[in-house]
């Protein structure tokens, strides 16, 4: 049975954690791969949770589902992960306008979502907002109808 992880538990996991949550096989910045164990004391993930998103699936001018997906950044280090809490109303907004397009372009509640190209429309208008951010990682996403 699959555990559900609160997003407010996702912002500190240690590298370990993402493995037993099966999120370490998830592309790395750079697309190298990098070993366990590696890296100097107190470096690790630094990542930024952000509320579950909802936007309307609209088609042929009616509301025909919803598109909800949650996500978490990948801040790359602490100081950017602190600017990100400081400037969450922005990154939400950018966030759920991306939502929006995105919904109406590509989403259908009877289609599967194409999460890869919806990770990267989050990236690319949350990397607008807030340069300094590594990646978008979803952590769930769905469409359904009504």
């Amino acid at each position: 049975m699959r555990r559900r992880v609160p997003i407010s538990e996702v912002r500190n996991l240690r590298r370990e954690t993402l493995v037993a949550l099966g999120l370490a096989a998830l592309p790395l910045p750079g697309g190298g791969a990098q070993a366990s164990g590696g890296g100097a004391a107190g470096e690790g993930l630094h990542l930024v949770a952000m509320d579950e998103v909802t936007v309307p699936i609209i088609d042929a001018d009616r509301v025909n589902g919803a598109l909800r997906f949650k996500l978490v950044i990948d801040a790359g280090s602490a100081e950017v992960a602190t600017k990100l809490n400081g400037q969450m109303p922005v990154l939400r907004a950018a966030t759920v306008a991306a939502g929006l397009e995105f919904a109406r372009l590509n989403a259908s509640a009877l289609r599967a979502v194409d999460a890869q190209r919806l990770d990267q429309d989050l990236t690319r208008a949350l990397k607008a907002a807030e340069p300094g951010l590594v990646r978008v990682l979803l952590v769930e996403v769905e469409a359904r109808t009504g």
